[in-house]
């Protein structure tokens, strides 16, 4: 059985491809939860109306489902609540250039 930080590991190789971070820290990921083989990721994305929302969720889904263990995989994008630059990792917002 997969744990979250397991989860969180492998969606960190899904990217927004308008901003070069990872989904993880960008804080787009809001919740993680495994049950008896099943994932479900509850997610959000930078603005609604994103052209690749279908492609971002298909690849979320394709991670969740190469992880050792997990026989399904749920991604609900949801938009409450809102996504604000502040949901970003410290080490995102460096990337950035946001921190000096």
């Amino acid at each position: 059985m997969p744990t979250e930080e397991e989860v969180l590991e492998v969606l960190k190789e899904c990217y927004d491809p308008e901003i070069p971070i990872n989904i993880v820290d960008l804080g787009l990921v809001y919740n993680v939860s495994i049950e008896d083989g099943k994932v479900s990721v509850t997610m959000t994305l930078t603005a609604p109306g994103c052209p690749v929302s279908g492609m971002l969720k298909e690849d979320v889904t394709s991670k969740l489902l190469s992880i050792e263990g997990v026989k399904e995989a749920n991604v609900d994008i949801v938009w409450e609540p809102v996504w604000t630059p502040e949901k970003m990792s410290e080490d995102a917002k460096r990337q950035l250039g946001w921190m000096t």
